[in-house]
């Protein structure tokens, strides 16, 4: 499973998804001009890499069946 390359690709969109939240989370946190300049933007990015590893785990589940 370590070797399998879509299940690498999995996990590397699902740190994606990790590191983009802890990003938007700190900024958030910390309110100011960052988070006011870029906090639609890093939401956006957000649900757009979740939706990416979404399909991919779907396409995952389908394949390794």
């Amino acid at each position: 499973m370590n070797s399998d390359p879509l299940f690498l690709l999995v996990v590397a969109a699902i740190l994606l998804v990790l590191g983009i939240l802890i990003v938007g989370l700190v900024g958030f946190m910390s309110g100011g001009e960052f988070n006011r300049k870029h906090a639609n933007r890093i939401m956006r990015y957000r649900v757009g890499a979740q939706l990416g590893a979404v399909i991919l785990i779907v396409i995952y589940v389908l394949l390794r069946r």
